[in-house]
């Protein structure tokens, strides 16, 4: 959030800046500041920036006044001889070859790298993502073919493998994040993909109770870490706004990958009893070979950084040119400084990760991990079982869990970019919410058992459809981190609690209250209320916070501000320059 502060009494400066990171302890640098407004006594004659009045960020922008040809160079803390030095790259930053402060470069330009951005780091991201989702969901599928009866599992046994799945998943998010950033995550990526994947076609021997929940316990394992990896991995290639957005597509995706899985599952069951084996196993074992495969590919496809694309399979000069490579980098570097800090395979030592953990201000947005969808993840989980409690067969109701995928799709994303172009994050989960209370009213009222099957497909439809602020959550986690350690693993406890709320959400409905799940449904209307009321108190609690730094730094002289800024211990979220997101 833009905060105004003295920078240099002497020179007689004035900045109008935002903290969006602060760098701490070890591996980290003071307070990165992003200037707003130029320095009144700067020469731009021949050093012309951009105009930070209003820029347009999104496509649906780009009519009001658009000037291709305009400088995109936004003000930075490097057109300021008086900290450039201060907060320059450190010199063993895999991009350190082509940061450059004199660097300027037009709209057009920016939105080409963007463009060639989306095309080659985000599109086989989203593949991967749908690998992912593809190898842990096929089971709902699965379900829709006896799965359970075959393997003479209860649905309480059901639910029990999908706990110890989630437990196994959250407890490796952090080991994972650390490995991956050690490695690297174009190295640990794709060996995660083809760990899980291995044990997912495994599944096609699945002989009972114990074999399937160690299987559970394996991919839960083998694929932890993997979100939080992929996130600060994106964050190398794209702006705070933009990587948002990304984020949205990307989560997306994983939507995708349950319609993808419906289709598929809906040719492959049908090799049900072909070498004398159930449609369910055929599915498990060409999925994970899919998800091989894949695994096999982002070795080649997953370039470690913006500079560093040039491979025998990429080609020998990569995939962007030097200019293009120029733009990248400045344009990461200049909005946020301590992108440079850090190398891509510096590991993060023990006390940043415990200092990460103990950020007690990032603790309600963790908090609303756990709760925002446990109650939708309740309902989908349960999907293709419920279709068939209420009379559909099973190819149906695979197929007819495709709809709400796809406007589930299309809810997330206007529901991103919507959170993004408002400004509005807390606003934006409590909408999510409301969506999704008149169906879990009407769950609650109406005996489903006594109506037309095709309504009840309809509302649960309807309540699965709701806009998931999964990906706003994300990136809200990462500007209020305010430093690069805590960017790391914030992104890694936040997905802990979401898995945490997927471990609560695979309990609430349970055999004995089935088909009606009269306690359960009564849980979720109840958990509803309570996220709404949650996300206030999470908004509540920023705007206070901000309030008595407000009250605090406006009760200082601009010497004292002046002073502070430079000789200040306080780092990350902790300084009382910085503002919260909400």
């Amino acid at each position: 959030m833009p905060l105004v502060i003295a920078r240099s009494a002497a020179s007689k400066q004035s900045l109008t800046v935002f903290s969006s990171t602060t760098l701490a302890s070890d591996v980290e640098k003071k307070a990165t500041i992003c200037v707003t407004q130029r320095p009144e006594t700067s020469s731009l004659a021949d050093d012309q920036l951009g105009d930070v009045i209003d820029p347009p960020r999104f496509f649906f922008q780009k009519s009001k006044k658009y000037n291709p040809n305009a400088i995109a160079t936004q003000p930075s803390v490097f057109d300021d001889p008086d900290l450039a030095e201060e907060y320059k790259p450190r010199s063993d930053w895999e991009n350190i070859h082509r940061f450059d402060p004199a660097a300027r470069w037009t709209r057009a330009e920016e939105d080409s790298v963007v463009k060639k951005l989306d095309i080659r780091i985000i599109l086989w991201s989203c593949v991967m993502i749908t690998a992912l989702e593809l190898d842990r969901s096929n089971i709902q599928q699965a379900n829709a073919d006896d799965f359970l009866t075959d393997l003479k599992l209860s649905r309480d046994d059901y639910n029990l493998g999908n706990t110890i799945y989630r437990l196994c998943y959250m407890m490796s998010e952090i080991p994972a994040q650390i490995i991956g950033k050690k490695l690297g995550a174009d190295q640990w990526i794709p060996i995660q993909m083809i760990s899980w994947s291995i044990v997912a076609t495994c599944q096609f021997w699945l002989s009972g109770r114990t074999s399937f929940l160690i299987t559970r316990a394996l991919i839960g394992i083998l694929s932890g870490g993997f979100t939080p990896t992929m996130i600060l991995y994106l964050s190398y290639f794209y702006k705070h706004h933009e990587l948002s957005i990304r984020l949205g597509f990307w989560y997306a995706a994983s939507s995708l990958a349950d319609i993808l899985a419906a289709i598929f599952a809906y040719g492959i069951l049908h090799l049900g009893g072909r070498g004398g084996q159930a449609g369910w196993r055929w599915l498990f074992l060409i999925d994970g070979l899919v998800t091989l495969a894949l695994g096999l590919l982002s070795f080649i496809f997953l370039p470690p950084g913006p500079t560093q694309t040039a491979n025998w399979a990429r080609g020998k000069k990569g995939w962007f040119t030097e200019r293009e490579e120029v733009i990248m980098v400045n344009r990461i570097v200049r909005e946020d400084p301590s992108k440079g800090s850090m190398h891509n395979r510096q590991p993060l030592t023990a006390k940043l990760v415990w200092l990460s953990f103990s950020d007690f201000d990032l603790w309600p947005l963790y908090i609303v991990g756990i709760m925002f969808l446990t109650p939708w993840t309740t309902v989908s989980q349960y999907f293709t079982l419920q279709m068939k409690d209420f009379g559909f067969d099973t190819f149906n109701s695979i197929l007819l869990a495709i709809p709400y995928s796809v406007f589930g799709i299309i809810t997330r994303i206007i529901l991103t970019y919507s959170g993004e172009y408002f400004e509005s994050l807390s606003w934006m989960g409590i909408l999510a919410q409301v969506w999704s209370l008149p169906m879990m009213i009407y769950m609650n009222v109406v005996d489903l058992n006594q109506t037309n099957k095709w309504i009840v497909w309809t509302v649960l439809t309807l309540f699965l459809s709701l806009p998931s602020a999964h990906a706003l959550q994300a990136g809200w986690i990462s500007r209020n981190s305010n430093s690069v350690r805590t960017r790391a693993i914030a992104a890694a406890i936040y997905n802990m609690s979401v898995q945490l709320s997927a471990i609560i959400a695979s309990n609430i409905y349970q055999d004995g209250d089935a088909p009606r799940y009269v306690i359960g449904n009564r849980v979720l209307l109840i958990l509803v209320g309570v996220n709404i009321i949650l996300y206030l108190a999470t908004k509540a609690y920023y705007v206070l916070r901000n309030h008595e730094r407000d009250r605090r730094w406006d009760a200082m002289t601009e010497e004292q501000k002046v002073e502070y800024v430079a000789v200040t211990k306080d780092d990350g979220n902790k300084r009382m320059d910085f503002r919260f997101a909400h």
